[in-house]
């Protein structure tokens, strides 16, 4: 019963998956929700790379050596580096959410950047590390954020990470209890849904 379980799974998330490329960056998006509308994640990321390529043109070409491409899925922090794929993930909830700007979701983009820079250049991914890799996305991240229209909260946000310890600043995660969160949210969003149905 448990292979059948997996196989009905494997099989919905392939249905849920489509590709895209999106300024020269393989674009990948799993929408495991029926509430985002796949063409308005499209035309968010557009925006976000598109500022990044307008402001910071310098990181713009080291994101087209560094990643390999974009996926884009329900996860649980609004983004990611996966070294193995050379894969940027920007989460799907966070790239169309409205209190969040085209600033605010280039920046993670950015900052996965900067990490996946680091990777190229040998840096260690070990965890006494990672203090110090994070302060660097973020100065990359202030950057870009002086330079961008409505980067405000992009100063801010990662200003105020600089200031914090090393464990605030590149915290351990429970992956089981943010994977929990994720599921909780998801289930809130489709009781939601069916009230207003």
């Amino acid at each position: 019963m448990r292979a059948l379980g997996e196989w009905i799974r494997r099989n919905s998330l392939r249905l849920l998956t489509t590709k895209h490329v999106i300024r020269g960056f393989d674009v990948v998006v799993v929408n495991t929700r029926s509430d985002i509308r796949t063409d308005d994640v499209l035309r968010r990321l557009d925006a976000a790379v598109g500022l990044i390529d307008q402001y910071t043109p310098h990181y713009a070409r080291h994101l087209r050596r560094d990643f390999a491409g974009i996926l884009v899925e329900r996860y649980p922090c609004r983004g990611a580096f996966f070294p193995d794929s050379r894969t940027c993930m920007v989460e799907l909830t966070f790239t169309v959410n409205p209190d969040f700007s085209d600033a605010q979701v280039a920046s993670t983009i950015l900052h996965e950047g900067m990490h996946a820079r680091l990777f190229a250049l040998g840096a260690s991914l070990e965890l006494d590390q990672r203090a110090r890799q994070e302060r660097f996305c973020r100065r990359a991240e202030i950057e870009f954020g002086k330079l961008v229209p409505d980067g405000e909260a992009v100063v801010a946000r990662a200003s105020g990470m600089l200031t914090h310890a090393d464990s605030e600043v590149a915290p351990e995660i429970d992956w089981t209890v943010a994977a929990r969160r994720v599921a909780e949210a998801d289930a809130a969003a489709r009781k939601k849904r069916k009230k207003r149905s």
